[in-house]
């Protein structure tokens, strides 16, 4: 039986064989005897994301009282849940995240904490997933941004949606009509300043069949 320990777009925790591109934390939110969840879905405002491989480490998951290993579709799917780069083991893309973050928010010199509390302030509401208004069309949000339709979650890309799904993501043949955005602004903010999250190679744009006719 697969763990619950694999994070979709609205930060719900959920048991699936797929693992997907990247893993993170929010803390301790596990009991290693029995590799469950507890009742609670945070205990750090710290919600990181991270690499799958470091330094030749392994780690048995859920396996010790140490943080609880979540895992993520890509690095989309971790910022629309609210999760940010982790400035130990992803150092670069970190520091590339918080000058696109101070740029995008008009701050200098942010720290970790302080962007976390931010994070933390947009991505909940009473401990469930914050929705925010989308702040332009679904269309011209930038790549990597991702919404909520109903309960579909979906990747814009170029301009176009793509349906999330726990296996990658996939066309879909019909414009979204009512969304909610589910990435925190802060984070779109950044996205719109030019940092470019890594996606699952499902989401590769393919050209509309109707493209270039007239």
């Amino acid at each position: 039986m697969p763990l619950q320990n694999r994070v979709t777009p609205t930060g719900d925790i959920i048991a699936t064989p797929h693992r997907g591109l990247f893993t993170g934390n929010r803390g301790i939110i596990h009991d290693p005897a029995t590799k469950t969840l507890l009742k609670k879905r945070w205990s750090s405002p710290a919600w990181i994301t991270c690499v799958c491989a470091f330094r030749g480490w392994r780690r048995p998951v859920m396996g010790r009282r140490s943080w609880t290993e979540l895992f993520f579709l890509d690095e989309a799917t971790a910022f629309a849940a609210g999760h940010r780069p982790c400035f130990f083991c992803r150092r670069d893309d970190a520091n590339r995240f918080r000058a696109a973050w101070e740029q995008g928010n008009s701050v200098a010199d942010i720290r970790a904490r302080d962007m976390d509390n931010v994070l933390h302030r947009e991505r909940l509401d009473r401990g469930k997933k914050r929705l925010h208004p989308l702040p332009i069309s679904a269309a011209q949000l930038p790549d990597g941004a991702m919404v909520q339709a109903g309960e579909q979650s979906f990747l814009i890309v170029q301009g176009r949606a793509l349906q999330w799904s726990m296996a990658g993501y996939s066309e879909v043949n019909s414009e979204i009509e009512i969304a909610m955005l589910l990435t925190p602004p802060s984070t779109l903010r950044a996205l719109s300043a030019g940092y470019r999250p890594l996606l699952h190679p499902s989401a590769q744009y393919v050209p509309s069949p109707l493209a270039g006719e007239g």
